[in-house]
């Protein structure tokens, strides 16, 4: 079959299309932003029909995904970790209905907070829903679990969890694909109760879930994902999970000492955990992300097994794994200290020359002057970078749609103004309900959407809310004399500032929506219609 260089995103993407998938849904979210487009962009995925639009948030592209299921299809949900916390109500519910299309939750965590406000382990959101979790620890593995995947959702009849991180999602390797299987046919679920959630079908289909534990536990301890090495020194026994399986064996290239257990699948294999715990004197643990699999161990050894890990300081508790300091673990001579050539270190962010929020930034500093700091809260999106010099503009960040919902609480303690700047296709996610509240409180603020017309954080992907802002404000119940447009340019400076004095004076819900397209996808645009004309 055909061999391809691909992104762990890519390949997990590849593997759903070559598995039968007919649809998959998702909200922007770095690192998990390329499955997405790599599907959105695949002339095979084209000419089939599959569907790979954006939803407007996770939650919604969740319950899209379950309608399909529900249909016969196969699809796929992508979100990154922190996106899962908003897909988590149907998430979980999902566990309890069950599947008739394939379905897998494919989500990307962010160790070490790369693009990201925690380092959140989605393996955590597995165990609590009791559902499967596939966890590759290279993109050749990642491309199976896609591939096979659904036909473990389907066997198992529930969803399947696919975990991976930043590096597995941003690294490159050889893939090797498998004949690309047919799409289900449109089927109804045999029974047609299965979906409906009340709570004397709930109970029952609980009690299903929980009778299906054995058989998710005999899936891992069969699984060709999990792997069993026996090693001559039996000192120390290692359990390796995801990808710091291979940052273990690049210490080992001709084959480790110690005997390792490879964990891919969950829940954990406990027949292989306690042969390991036979066979060794103690356990190192190897996971990147939270101790999870370190904590259950302490329900499995009850001998006082001593156990290695993060929980112990043999690993740090917080950051991505790498090989040194898995190497340092294990008593290699490793030097954590090294400086970072300056070619390479990080630079810090800031906003694109040319960017609309710069202007806007300017304004809204100037008309705060008279109130000082300490009015203003922000969200996820570019504009986030506000908070660093030389605007140094805005006093939070949280989480999608928290700057509504914040303003308003300040608002309501008696802080005035109250000021929240959001950007488009963040209100389109979550802050919309928070705009809501406010409108029907009355509250006393003022919101300033800043519109570049796009998702330009992650890369310029459609925004829910392009060329509708005004109007969902208006259905909301936002006076519209209190709606204003403006372009944020330079040149209207005076006018911004004039405007949000005005606004801030409201004594209620107010709207600014400063509107310039991204200077990204305005360069992006302009070449491709040069390219257009000749």
């Amino acid at each position: 079959m055909q061999k391809l260089l691909l992104l762990g995103a890519e390949a997990i993407a590849q593997g759903a299309l070559d598995g039968g998938m007919s649809g998959i849904y998702a909200y922007p979210g770095t690192p998990s932003t390329e499955i997405t487009e790599f599907v959105q962009a695949s002339k095979e995925a084209i000419e089939r029909k599959v569907h790979s639009q954006w939803s407007a948030n996770e939650k919604t592209a969740m319950e899209t995904a379950l309608g399909m299921s529900y249909a016969g299809k196969r699809t796929m949900v992508c979100m990154k970790h922190v996106g899962l916390n908003v897909a988590a109500d149907a998430f979980v519910n999902a566990a309890i209905t069950g599947v008739n299309g394939g379905l897998l939750v494919t989500v990307a965590d962010d160790p070490s907070m790369h693009s990201s406000q925690n380092e959140q382990d989605s393996r955590f959101y597995g165990k609590f829903a009791m559902m499967p979790v596939l966890e590759p620890s290279n993109q050749q593995e990642a491309y199976e679990m896609a591939y096979f995947g659904f036909q473990l959702s389907e066997s198992l009849k529930v969803p399947v969890l696919i975990r991976i991180t930043t590096r597995i999602a941003h690294s490159r390797a050889g893939v090797e694909r498998k004949e690309v299987m047919n799409e289900n046919t449109l089927v109804l679920p045999d029974d047609m109760r299965q979906f409906v959630l009340l709570p004397a079908i709930a109970r029952v289909r609980y009690k299903t879930l929980l009778k299906s534990q054995e058989a998710f536990e005999r899936s891992s301890e069969d699984s060709p994902y999990n792997q069993f090495v026996e090693g001559p020194n039996k000192k120390l026994g290692i359990i390796a999970c995801g990808i710091a399986y291979n940052y273990l064996m690049e210490h080992y290239p001709q084959g480790c000492e110690y005997t390792v257990l490879k964990i891919s699948q969950y829940p954990i294999p406990r027949k292989q955990v306690m042969e390991l715990e036979a066979l060794c004197d103690e356990i190192m643990i190897l996971e990147e992300g939270y101790p999870l699999v370190e904590e259950l161990l302490a329900g499995y050894f009850r001998k006082g097994k001593t156990v290695h890990g993060r929980l112990d300081g043999s690993l740090p508790r917080d950051g991505e794994l790498n090989p040194d300091l898995v190497g340092k673990a294990l008593g290699f001579d490793v030097s954590l200290d090294e400086k970072v050539a300056d070619i390479v270190a990080n630079r810090p962010p800031s906003l694109c020359v040319g960017c609309g929020h710069r202007d806007a930034y300017s304004a809204l500093n100037e008309a705060m002057k008279e109130h000082g700091d300490g009015h203003v809260f922000s969200d996820i999106g570019c504009y986030t970078l506000g908070a660093l010099p030389p605007y140094e503009s805005i006093n939070s960040c949280v989480d999608m749609g928290a700057s509504i919902t914040m303003a308003k609480g300040a608002s309501d303690a008696g802080l005035r103004p109250s000021v929240a700047v959001i950007g488009d296709s963040t209100f389109a996610h979550s802050g919309m309900t928070g705009l809501l509240d406010a409108v029907v409180e009355g509250t006393s603020m003022t919101v300033i959407i800043s519109d570049n017309e796009t998702t330009g954080m992650t890369g310029g992907q459609h925004s829910a809310a392009n060329g509708k802002i005004e109007e969902i404000c208006k259905g909301i119940g936002v006076d519209p004399a209190h709606i204003r447009v403006v372009v944020p340019h330079r040149k209207n400076h005076d006018e911004m500032v004039q405007m949000m004095k005005e606004e801030f004076a409201y004594e209620g819900v107010s709207v600014i929506i400063p509107r310039r397209e991204c200077i990204q996808t305005l360069a992006r645009r302009k070449r491709k219609e040069a390219k257009q004309k000749s």
